[in-house]
């Protein structure tokens, strides 16, 4: 099995779900070695989006896994990021309903749902939401004329 993955052309989204994918694999298989995170730096000399990106949502998973940002070994190569897995990673639908559940402690409305995680896709927006409302963590209701969510307190 390789020992990197490369998420260079990816747009943010793309490149977390395949980073899911391929991590989860991995572990599913008792694969826990250390592997590397292409990502490049960035045209901006600043480091790029996707960089950030990667690394923030690697910090929000810290009790799945361990990284560490390739330029703490080489300096001249901020470009990669190394991860131990630990366990797997939930998936990217649990992930987005995670994001608009806290998003969601305020009331909101569909289109500023929407609007927050179009790069998520309608669609899939659209399922959190109603997966969330099964549940029983989220409700609905109208105001006015519009549909809000917001979570259910404990």
């Amino acid at each position: 099995m390789h020992n990197e993955i490369d998420l260079h052309g990816y747009t943010q989204v793309e490149a977390i779900e395949a980073l899911v994918r391929y991590y989860n694999a991995r572990v599913k298989k008792g694969n826990r070695s250390r592997f590397d995170i292409i990502h490049g730096y960035g045209s901006t000399g600043t480091g790029g989006a996707l960089r950030v990106r990667i690394r923030s949502f690697l910090s929000r998973h810290a009790d799945c896994l361990r990284f560490e940002p390739g330029e703490n070994f080489s300096p001249s190569n901020p470009g990669k990021t190394l991860v131990i897995p630990i366990k797997e990673l939930p998936d990217m639908v649990d992930q987005l309903a995670e994001e608009i559940l806290e998003y969601c402690t305020t009331a909101r409305t569909i289109s500023k749902i929407s609007g927050k995680f179009r790069r998520h896709g309608d669609a899939k927006v659209q399922a959190s939401l109603k997966t969330l409302e099964k549940q029983g963590v989220i409700t609905s209701f109208f105001k006015g004329q519009y549909r809000h969510y917001q979570a259910v307190e404990d």
